[in-house]
């Protein structure tokens, strides 16, 4: 499960899209600034989500909040799916250390083997 530390809905999409476009820098979610670019997501990251042997669930600060009342990791973080309920597997600092798509998909690749 990835947990973006972005708001849902239309304003904070178009919000998103003004940060990227105008002050990249300002982001608040580095897994929002690797895997997508201003409107669609980037290719290599649909490719590579494909490519994993898992399902992938994918929430913005809102969704995940709803879906796991009480949870307070910081965000974005990223999640394994397992029996007993989601593993808490890359957190905020990790995620912010890789520089470009290829480290955060050998980040997910080592956290999340199975």
């Amino acid at each position: 499960m990835f947990a973006y530390n972005a708001g849902g809905g239309l304003f904070s999409t178009m919000a998103d899209v003004g940060h990227k476009i105008f002050s990249p820098d300002t982001c608040e979610c580095a897994l929002c600034a690797l895997t997508h670019d201003n409107f669609p997501g980037r290719g290599q990251w649909r490719d590579f989500v494909e490519s994993l042997e898992r399902e992938c669930i994918f929430l913005h600060r809102d969704g995940f909040l709803r879906r796991r009342p009480g949870r307070s990791a910081p965000l974005p973080a990223i999640f394994l799916l397992c029996d007993g309920g989601p593993e808490y597997r890359a957190d905020t600092d990790a995620i912010g250390e890789c520089r470009d798509l290829t480290a955060l998909e050998a980040l997910i690749r080592t956290q999340c083997a199975a």
